[in-house]
């Protein structure tokens, strides 16, 4: 046989896709039960003994109403009006109760560095930060739920001192609210005070400064309380004055404008512009008379020749109009011309006066700016000083005005009649359902870590290689339990498998090896060797784990010469083959292995020795040390026809199962599929379809037994394999 060979069983195979399914958190939980246990009774134990452990403590409740500052009715310039509940304030009342300011003062009126140095044995007095920690942990403050309340509860093994401790703390902390209450209004009331003075200082300094500025600038009595300085002309007169220069600039502007248009334009324009611009009496009769007699001249010409008497005198008296009627424009314009120059110097006189005044006014402005500023920081200073005033009149009626209950007892602590803690029901409740929880989560937690072979998917994944079987735990010999045994089954099931996945019908040899000792490699050869020959096939098994051979011992015969014997050519092969009680089973033991002869399976004569044995018998097994420990298991990977790789379930880790594949296939083995060994059917319901139904099966056979002739078991076998697969 050639030591080269591909795997094509395995280089085809597709791995299911894994999915994660409600049975496969169940099977965790069932495979790992003592694990969660354990650890559920170890919690819900200790819990259960500490809860009784416990000593007992009592507690009482004080419950307190709390307000901001407010007097009982409202200041001066202010309203009382009802603050809203401020969770923040409450939050910080309840750090408030809870400080040191009032716990250290509970301490010191119980005494209680003396009491509880008594109490737990101690000589002299505790400290005081000690005994604050102590009381602290005692101490639990909240609010009454959806109310402005709070309740103070205090802990401890004697239900009196609990009481007296609530209502120390409330008390306390009453006086400590109202003490705060009075510092900060007496502070604040002397804060004023001392600005009160500091202003009317002020006030009276800026005052003489004001007099002295009055004085020198001989302000009136009536400018100072006006505010403004006396101005040269009475605001009346000012305003006559702008009017009248308004006027007369608006007037110059029409003349002005109207001259230098009619003085622009032409003889006959001007005559029809002047009479609409500056009707004129005396033009506007030259120009009837100028209109008549040119009328006339018309009419006459039309009768008469131009040299006619009348015609002449016409035309002599129209010249004369004419010469009347530009004159009169004339005239008109020149007095136009002396009215605007008249309106322009009234115009500027106005003006003149105007300026004057303003000039003077804003003289005196500026010269007694300094006084008007001086008076009206004085006013400033007056004010703060009334405001200041006013304000320490307000704080000290409102300081003497009575305070509301800012914080108000409603319920006094009484002393308990049973203890609070420890809390049996719901301490040990606790502990059994951290317990679980606790169990449950270390075990998905090791299962995380476990990486070893747990389901097939996980072999066919990891692997790329079939499962052709799945052996349970517990089996023994096979020759011991007979055929029928509910493990038989298991191996029958493989030996189906391994004739359905041979490729080849001549291929008859066949080596079962695994990653690690341990792993179950011998039982499956010897079983597996079993099934066969039970089905009237001629079966040889070869013990050729040469190191610590085990088959011997199951069939209980010498180990003294076997295959060693024969390769080192001290005996026959007759010689070293041994029967069994099984007539179609024979055995070749190990034989011993001297020193010197390590290498002796990668001889030519191991080669030889499997190529008879091939021509002999139907099926032989050849049983081999670990691969991952020795090269011999490698070298019969490479020489026989077959390799079965047996995985412990649970045993070693999966990259180890991998390496092992791996050799194989480096060697030219031709890996046939993986047998999955030692397999607990009752706590894992994910295998009991493989073999788990045979023992009830079989169990059910007990009872109607049935003699059979060895063909008919064999017809029946094969019958079997013909209709199950």
């Amino acid at each position: 046989m050639e030591n080269v060979k591909t795997a094509t069983n395995t280089a085809t195979f597709n791995a299911p896709e894994v999915k994660l399914h409600f049975l496969d958190y169940w099977r965790i939980i069932r495979i790992r039960k003592t694990v969660i246990l354990a650890v559920f009774l170890l919690v819900t134990i200790t819990t259960t003994v500490v809860t009784f452990i416990l000593p007992k403590s009592y507690a009482s409740m004080v419950r307190i109403r709390v307000e901001k500052d407010a007097p009982d009715v409202g200041g001066i310039t202010e309203r009382r009006e009802s603050s809203g509940y401020d969770p923040y304030w409450m939050q910080t009342e309840f750090e408030t109760i809870q400080s040191k300011s009032i716990l250290h003062q509970v301490i010191t009126n119980l005494s209680l560095n003396k009491k509880w140095a008594e109490k737990f044995k101690e000589e002299g007095d505790l400290r005081t930060d000690l005994t604050y920690q102590i009381l602290k942990s005692q101490v639990d403050v909240r609010q009454s739920r959806n109310t402005s309340l709070i309740e103070i509860s205090a802990y401890s093994e004697d239900n009196v001192e609990a009481a007296t401790i609530a209502n120390e703390i409330a008390a306390v902390y009453r006086d400590s609210r109202l003490k705060q209450r009075t510092i900060a209004s007496t502070r604040g009331i002397e804060t004023l005070q001392k600005e009160w003075q500091k202003q009317d200082k002020l006030v009276k300094e800026k005052q003489a400064e004001v007099d002295r500025m009055k004085n020198e600038l001989g302000i009136s009595d009536y400018e100072a309380q006006q505010g403004i300085s006396a101005a040269s002309l009475e605001p009346e007169t000012l305003r006559k004055l702008e009017g009248l220069r308004i006027e007369q600039q608006a007037e110059y502007a029409r003349i002005s404008t109207l001259y230098k248009k009619l003085e622009s334009l032409s003889r006959p324009e001007l005559k029809k512009a002047v009479m609409i611009a500056s009707p004129d009496t005396q033009l506007g009769i030259l120009m009837d008379r100028q209109a008549d007699t040119e009328q006339k001249l018309a009419s006459l010409t039309e009768i008469y020749s131009p040299q006619h008497p009348e015609v002449a005198s016409l035309k002599r008296m129209l010249e004369t109009i004419n010469t009347q009627v530009n004159d009169r424009l004339e005239g008109i314009l020149r007095g136009l011309e002396t009215k605007t120059a008249q309106t322009k110097a009234g115009l500027d006189e106005l003006t003149a006066q105007v300026e004057k005044a303003k000039k003077i006014d804003i003289d005196a402005a500026i010269n007694r700016r300094p006084y008007f500023q001086a008076k009206r920081d004085l006013e400033s200073l007056q004010l703060v000083r009334e405001r200041l005033t006013l304000r320490i009149i307000q704080e000290t009626v409102d300081a003497a005005i009575p305070r509301i209950g800012i914080v108000e007892i409603t319920d006094q602590a009484e002393p308990g009649l049973r203890a609070v803690r420890p809390n049996k029901v719901l301490n040990i409740s606790l502990g059994i359902i951290v317990g679980l929880a606790v169990g449950i989560g270390l075990a998905f937690f090791i299962e995380y870590l476990d990486t070893s072979v747990k389901t097939i998917d996980d072999v066919e994944r990891a692997l790329q290689a079939p499962v052709l079987g799945v052996i349970p735990q517990n089996v023994g010999s096979l020759l011991e339990e007979g055929p029928d045994s509910p493990h038989a089954e298991a191996y029958r099931v493989l030996r189906t498998n391994i004739l359905f996945s041979q490729k080849e019908s001549k291929g008859n040899t066949i080596t079962i090896v695994s990653g690690g000792a341990g792993e179950g490699k011998s039982t499956t050869t010897f079983n597996l060797a079993t099934v066969f020959a039970q089905n009237g096939q001629r079966v040889l098994i070869v013990d050729s784990d040469l190191r610590r051979p085990s088959l011997h011992k199951v069939l209980k015969i010498s180990n003294s010469i076997g295959l060693t014997n024969y390769l080192l050519r001290q005996n026959t092969l007759e010689e070293v083959i041994q029967t069994t009680s099984l007539p179609t089973m024979d055995f070749m033991a190990s034989g011993k292995l001297p020193s010197s002869s390590m290498g002796v399976l990668s001889s030519v004569q191991m080669k030889e020795l499997i190529q008879d044995l091939k021509r002999r018998y139907d099926w032989v097994f050849f049983d081999s040390p670990p691969i991952m420990g020795v090269s011999d298991a490698s070298i019969l990977a490479s020489e026989v026809d077959m390799v079965l790789q047996v995985i412990q379930y649970r045993r070693y880790p999966q990259p180890m199962t991998i390496r092992a594949k791996q050799m194989i296939e480096k060697v030219g083995g031709n890996l046939l599929g993986i047998v999955l060994n030692n397999i607990n059917m009752a706590s894992d319901e994910n295998y009991y379809y493989y073999s788990g139904y045979y023992y009830d099966y079989y169990s059910k056979q007990d009872d109607e037994p049935e003699v059979k002739t060895a063909a008919a078991s064999k017809n029946e076998d094969k019958l079997e394999i013909k209709q199950k697969y």
